[in-house]
């Protein structure tokens, strides 16, 4: 079927008021259930990871956290390299759509936790450390530029060396 004719053209089209059974406008990402499914799971896996980082190595008064830096920079890395990835292979569809959803959306959005960095720097501050709690904000955001860059590069050079192994 074709598309309901729109009763008020000067405003953008809201894809949530659209019944996909009605039209041919392909249903919004946020209402399919499959690609929902998607990300519960990768969160899922990320929430588990994040978890076992923090029986590893709980976070202790007025010491550096070790494990929301650990699972922010892995994420971070993971991103870089996930993104910059798909952007080379192509658009934002298909396949692509369901990496970036399970792995980006969910696994990475459920392993790192910039809500946990900001309590443990209040914490830091409150255990009147506020050194120490500036430092692991100043240098969680330096890191986390570092090890984002770090996975884009590791992407692109990836990129680049199959490029000139399919030539060769």
């Amino acid at each position: 079927m074709s598309r309901p004719p729109d009763q008020h053209p000067e405003l953008p089209l809201d894809p949530d008021a659209v019944d996909d059974r009605s039209c041919d406008l392909p249903r919004p990402v946020h209402l399919r259930g499959d690609l929902l499914a998607l990300v519960a799971v990768g969160g899922f896996f990320g929430a588990l990871s994040r978890y076992g980082v923090s029986l590893a190595e709980p976070t202790t008064t007025g010491r550096w956290p070790i494990g929301t830096l650990a699972v922010n920079l892995a994420g971070a890395f993971i991103l870089g390299v996930l993104m910059e990835g798909l952007a080379r292979s192509g658009a934002n569809a298909r396949w692509r759509q369901r990496v970036r959803l399970l792995v980006g959306t969910g696994f990475c959005g459920a392993l790192t936790t910039y809500s946990t960095l900001a309590v443990e720097a209040d914490l830091l501050i409150r255990d009147h450390q506020t050194g120490l709690a500036l430092a692991y904000l100043g240098g969680s955001l330096f890191a986390g530029l570092v090890v984002t860059s770090a996975g884009i590069a590791a992407a692109t050079g990836h990129h680049h060396w199959r490029r000139r192994r399919s030539h060769a």
